[in-house]
This record gives structure tokens, C-alpha cells and sequence, in this order.
């Protein structure tokens, strides 16, 4: 029987229209689930829209429309993008739905009759960006979260217990290291908490946009504890039919943004042990995604829309940049420029050229039937590819296990890496050109290993990339993808005589066209507007925003012509690397491959480097990289990164070095 496996995004508050910020926690959650198919788990994959609150009502009022046809046109917006998106979600709850309305209520009753819920009044500051409630010094107030003013609030209040839960959490966040992932969120949550519990007021009275109070209809549910009960009642808890319910919860994942952590991490919890619910199995916050180094600002009309990017490049370039680019748990960076030197360097250098060449050789050379390897005549060089793609297969499990997309892909992009240098070695072209056997049976093992290794990248790449991975399968004679068992899956399973489908290019090169087109298909959208270094919203339900520097900022300042800003000088990340392991390029006098450990991944550059060092020599060396460069390809590898030297004219290159001992990974200031 399959394993049961519930993951869930936060569900996007209806304040603003979907973009690129809330793909990327629902394309994360989307691959997780993907992969949980292929593994032959029992997935249920939840997403939706979070409709009610002041916020709302007001956003309504403005428009000119009531609360409900406010909410209406944008949660069909977020299902509309997500249907264009290809995502494969298996419920889209809506916080104005009857059976959200119902299982809220019956969580609400259930807490009351144990003896977790009062009435008080509620004098304070609340912040009605964030829905929360400020322990502030008084009237205008910034919120602690977004810095926007707060306003006063006076009214009658429900009031839940929270501070009755504060043991029991810490006592849970203690024994259960990996309730909240990463570690630094897990910390940040131990610190709130440790600092002390207050209740929590759990209904408003003064608007009527919300799920009315159990008998009391005057009052309306926080919007809080509203919002974050849709993770059960979406499976029909409070309905008469509990089987989805009791099947699939607890969540194994609910995967958030990093801003609404304390919700939670502190009130979830703490409202299922009042309801005398299993808890989640784990909480996931990721960094923000930033624009440029900023956020975007739905007021400076410059968000940017995945569909931009799926007009011009496709579905799967959107996926992968996200999940290659940015180190999951981290803030990452999006820029148009970045995502099309990814995509040239990665898909159509990289993954595409690897799949073309090697089909149409197969083709060319053999009808369109994958090649019998010859067992006489193989090399060292074919029994390494093999092991690469044995310890591609248990890595890339593991990795993605621990939801570190960005290095299960560049594990993955590694093996293409490898790939591509044996073909160059072996030269099949030249080997096609001759007609004695011998010739014959060795280019049929380097395209028959080639094509293995273009199968175990693919299957390990379908969660994260599922259209090209599609095509790539099909053109590979291997049928729907969908359906293979990834947890099978091994090194030479490529059957012998296999036919081939129709070839044809799955990632046609972009050219500099692509990043104007797509500047200037946002500048349309935002109503000429052009894109720029803005704020880019979380994918969250309800997202915090840097503050408007204040009227005490520094002015700025002048830079002398020549000189750079600081501001230019912090867009390069250099940091402490060490060479785990260093190899001279076949063919280039000057290059060397490296593989440099950052502390919390292992990268490949290639420098010119080789007529100063040995490669023995740099073995276990620390050295300065530039870790944020766009990758790029030097004789058929990728060099994800530059070594830091100094070259005197005339002389040969001298690494940067330390007199003092510095931790790997350090970034130099």
C-alpha cells in the first residue's frame, strides 16, 4: 500500500494579483509533490486563497466592489495562473467557501468546550497590513513585521489561551529538531516563545468580513485563525465524510514563507493541541525572492508575472531558475538577465545540447535504436560516467529528501557536466567516420552511456522540470514519464535496441533579445512603468514590506567618475572557498577544473591557473571566489564561479590568500 504524503502551500491572500514571488513557494511545493508521485506515494498537494479580514474589506471598498466579487476576480486569477503554470494541485481551498466556513467553526467549538477560549476587551495597536495585533507604546506605532503605522483598536474581544501552550511548545521545538527547518527560523521561533506568551485575541467586532463566532454573530473569527485552518478543512474536518481527513493528516509539510513563521510555528500549534489535533510533521520557511537585490512594490507597478517569463522562455526555464538559482531556506535573487545566462548555460548548453547530440547520433548512426556497449572494449573513462551516475541517483535522493533543490540540481547539471566532457574526449563524430569494427563497437558504448546518463538526469530532473523531462523521455523511446517508479530507478536499466522518438530541440537557445522582450512585456502590463530594482513581494499569504526610508535618511551621494558606490561593491558575494579536489582540463594548458567546498555546497569552476599551480598542490587550499557569477562553459564545463587572483603583467597568476585561518564559506566585506 502506498505511504500517504500531504504537502501544502500557504494559502495567497487576495490583496494583490499572483506573480513570480507566489510561484516560487507553489512551484516548490509542486515539485515536492511530483517527486512524492514518482516514488509511488499516496500525494495530496493543497494550495488556495485566504479571502477575508479588514484588509480585504477595505481593498473592496476602494474598488468600488463588495468584499466577495473583490475576492472572486483575484483568487480566480491565482487558479488562472496556476492552470497556465501546468501546476499539478490536488485542491484549491477558498476561505469563503461553505465547507471552509463549517470546519472553521467546528474547530472554533472544539477549542471553546475545552476550556481554551474567554471573552475580554482588547485596547491596543493592530496593524492591519499584517492582520496582527502589536504590543506597541501606543497610537501610530510602526508594526514590528512590515513598519507601516498601526491603529488603535477598543473593542470586545474572544480571547485564546495561548499563554497555557507556551511549555508545551518549546518542549516541542526542542524534541522535534525538525519541526521548523531551517535551523534559523527554528531558533528565531525558540527566542519569541521563550520570551514569553500572551493571549491572543481571536475575534474582531468592529467589521463583518469574516467567519461569524459560534453563537455570538456579532463577532467575526480572526483572520488568522481562519486562514490557517483551511490546512484541515480542506480534507473535510467539521464535515459528516472525515476519510480524507483522517487519511492525510497530519501535513507532512506545510511550506511557508519566512515572515509569517510566528503564525505557524506558535499559533497553528498551539490551536491543534487546544482542538486535541495532531500537530504538523514539519514546518518549512524559505528566504525572499528579491528583484534585483529588492523586493517588489505593488504601488511602484513593477511586480514581475511568471507569465512573462512562460511567453518567452517556457514553463520549465521559470522552474528551474527558481529552484537552481536560489538556495531553498535562503533569500534569493531574480533578475531577467540572470534567468537567460541560466538558461543558455544550463538548458540550452547544457541539458538540451546533451540530449540533441546524443539522439541524433544515435540516429545518425545506428537507425534510431540505442546501440549494444561493447564489454571488450570499454575504458576507464565509461565505468566512471557509470559510477557518476550511481552516485548522482543516491545523492540526488538525499538532497531533494532535505528539500536542497539547488544542490540536487547542480548534482544533477554535474553529471551533464561529466557527459559532456566525454564526448568531447571520445570524439563518437570521428568514430562514426570510420568503418572497422573496432571503431563501430566503441562508438556504440560512448552513445549507449551517454544515453543512459541523459535518462538518469532526466527521471531525477521530471519533479522539477516536468515538460522538457516529457519530451526528453518520449524522444528517448521511453514512453510517459509520469508513470516511471522513481524509487527504481538505476544505472543501466536503458534497454538495447530501444527506438528512438522524433528528435527535435526541447531548449532552442536565447538570444539578447529575450531580456527586452520581457522588460518590455512587464512594462505593458504595469501600465508603461518601467521594471526596475523594486520590492518584490513574498510568496506568502500575507507578506511584510521594508519600511519607506524615513525623512532622516542620507540623501544620496554623488559618485566620482571611475569610482564604484558601495552599493556596486556589495553586489559581488566573495567568499572563503577550500579545493577539495583539482584536475588539468584535456586539452587547455592553462585551465584546471576545481571542485570547492562553500560550507554549505561543493562547486565547479574552471581557472586559468594551471602554468602557476599543480593541481596536486591545491588540494585542501582555501582561496577567494566570486560566488555570485553567472556560470558559464570553458571547454564543455561549467564554472559556476571565479578564483580570485592577482596577475602581474607579464607574470604568472597568484591566488588570494589568508595569513590567519578563515572558516569555509566566509564572505569577505
Amino acid at each position: 500500500m502506498s505511504k500517504p504524503f500531504y504537502i501544502t502551500t500557504p494559502i495567497y491572500y487576495v490583496n494583490a494579483r499572483p506573480h513570480i514571488g507566489h510561484a516560487y513557494t507553489t512551484i516548490a511545493c509542486d515539485t515536492i509533490a511530483r517527486r512524492h508521485r514518482m516514488l509511488g506515494n499516496d500525494t495530496w498537494f493543497l494550495t488556495g486563497t485566504d479571502e477575508h479580514g479588514q484588509k480585504i474589506e477595505r481593498a473592496a471598498q476602494a474598488a468600488g466592489k463588495s468584499p466577495q466579487q473583490f475576492a472572486d476576480e483575484v483568487s480566480d486569477a491565482f487558479r488562472s495562473s496556476w492552470e497556465r503554470l501546468g501546476l499539478s494541485y490536488d485542491d484549491f481551498i477558498r476561505t469563503t467557501s461553505d465547507r471552509h466556513k463549517q470546519g472553521v467553526q467546528a474547530l472554533w467549538r472544539k477549542i471553546r468546550d475545552n476550556g481554551y477560549i474567554y471573552k475580554g476587551t482588547y485596547t491596543g495597536q493592530y496593524c492591519v497590513y499584517d492582520e496582527l495585533y502589536v504590543d506597541a507604546a501606543g497610537p501610530g506605532a510602526p508594526c514590528p513585521d512590515c513598519g507601516r503605522p498601526t491603529e488603535t483598536v477598543h473593542e470586545e474581544n474572544y480571547y485564546f489561551k495561548l499563554s497555557a501552550f507556551e511549555d508545551k511548545l518549546i518542549r516541542l521545538y526542542t524534541e522535534q529538531a525538525d519541526f521548523i527547518r531551517p535551523e534559523t527560523r527554528r531558533n528565531e521561533v525558540l527566542s519569541f516563545v521563550r520570551g514569553g506568551l500572551r493571549d491572543l485575541s481571536i475575534s474582531r467586532s468592529t467589521f463583518s468580513w469574516g467567519i461569524p463566532v459560534p453563537d455570538d454573530p456579532k463577532h467575526v473569527i480572526y483572520v488568522w485563525l481562519d486562514a490557517l485552518a483551511n490546512y484541515i478543512t480542506a480534507l473535510g474536518y467539521g464535515q459528516k465524510d472525515t476519510s480524507k481527513f483522517e487519511k492525510y493528516w497530519p501535513a507532512d509539510v506545510h511550506m511557508i514563507g519566512k515572515e509569517i513563521v510566528r503564525f505557524h510555528c506558535v499559533y497553528w500549534p498551539a490551536f491543534l493541541m487546544a482542538a486535541g489535533l495532531h500537530l504538523p510533521k514539519s514546518i518549512i520557511a524559505h528566504g525572499w525572492l528579491l528583484f534585483e537585490e529588492n523586493k517588489m512594490s505593488k504601488s511602484r507597478g513593477n511586480i514581475v508575472r511568471s507569465e512573462t517569463i512562460v511567453d518567452v522562455l517556457g514553463i520549465d526555464a521559470l522552474r528551474y531558475f527558481l529552484l537552481r538559482e536560489i538556495v531553498f531556506g535562503q533569500d534569493g535573487s531574480f533578475s531577467f538577465d540572470a534567468l537567460v545566462q541560466r538558461y543558455n548555460a544550463d538548458l540550452a548548453n547544457g541539458l538540451g545540447n546533451l540530449a540533441s547530440r546524443t539522439l541524433t547520433m544515435i540516429n545518425r548512426y545506428f537507425k534510431g535504436e540505442v546501440p549494444y556497449p561493447s564489454q571488450t572494449g570499454r575504458t576507464p573513462a565509461d565505468d566512471a560516467i557509470a559510477e557518476t551516475g550511481k552516485r548522482t541517483i543516491t545523492g540526488c535522493h538525499g538532497l531533494f529528501d532535505q528539500y536542497q533543490f539547488s544542490r540536487a540540481l547542480e548534482m544533477a547539471w554535474g553529471m551533464v557536466a561529466a557527459v559532456d566532457k566525454y564526448i568531447v574526449e571520445n570524439e563518437p563524430w570521428s568514430l562514426g567516420e570510420k568503418q572497422d569494427e573496432e571503431s563501430r563497437s566503441r562508438l556504440a558504448t560512448v552513445l549507449y552511456t551517454s544515453a543512459e546518463a541523459l535518462r538518469i538526469v532526466t527521471a531525477l530532473a521530471h519533479p522539477a522540470m516536468p515538460e522538457a523531462t516529457a519530451q526528453i523521455w518520449a524522444q528517448l523511446g521511453l514512453g510517459e514519464i509520469k508513470k516511471f517508479d522513481l524509487s527504481q530507478l538505476q544505472w543501466g536499466q536503458l534497454r538495447l535496441g530501444t527506438k528512438l522518438g522524433e528528435v527535435q530541440a526541447v531548449f532552442p537557445r536565447a538570444d539578447k533579445s529575450a531580456v527586452e522582450r520581457m522588460h518590455k512585456m512587464e512594462e505593458q502590463k504595469n501600465g508603461g512603468a518601467p521594471v526596475a530594482a523594486a520590492p518584490l513581494a513574498t510568496p506568502a499569504a500575507q507578506a511584510a514590506v521594508k519600511p519607506e526610508p524615513t525623512a532622516g535618511a542620507r540623501p544620496a551621494t554623488t559618485i566620482p567618475e571611475g569610482k564604484i558606490s558601495i552599493d556596486d561593491f556589495a553586489k559581488v558575494e566573495l567568499r572563503v572557498a577550500q579545493v577539495k579536489t583539482a584536475e588539468r582540463v584535456k586539452g587547455a594548458d592553462k585551465l584546471l577544473r576545481l571542485e570547492v567546498d562553500l560550507g554549505t555546497e561543493v562547486r565547479q569552476l574552471v581557472a586559468g591557473i594551471a602554468e602557476a599551480y599543480t593541481p596536486e598542490s591545491l588540494i585542501g587550499r582555501k582561496v577567494v571566489i566570486v560566488a555570485n557569477l553567472a556560470p558559464r562553459k570553458l571547454r564543455g564545463l561549467e564554472s559556476n564561479g571565479m578564483v580570485v587572483a592577482a596577475s602581474p603583467e607579464g607574470g604568472k597568476p597568484v591566488l588570494a590568500s589568508f595569513l590567519e585561518d578563515v572558516p569555509v564559506g566566509t564572505r569577505l566585506k
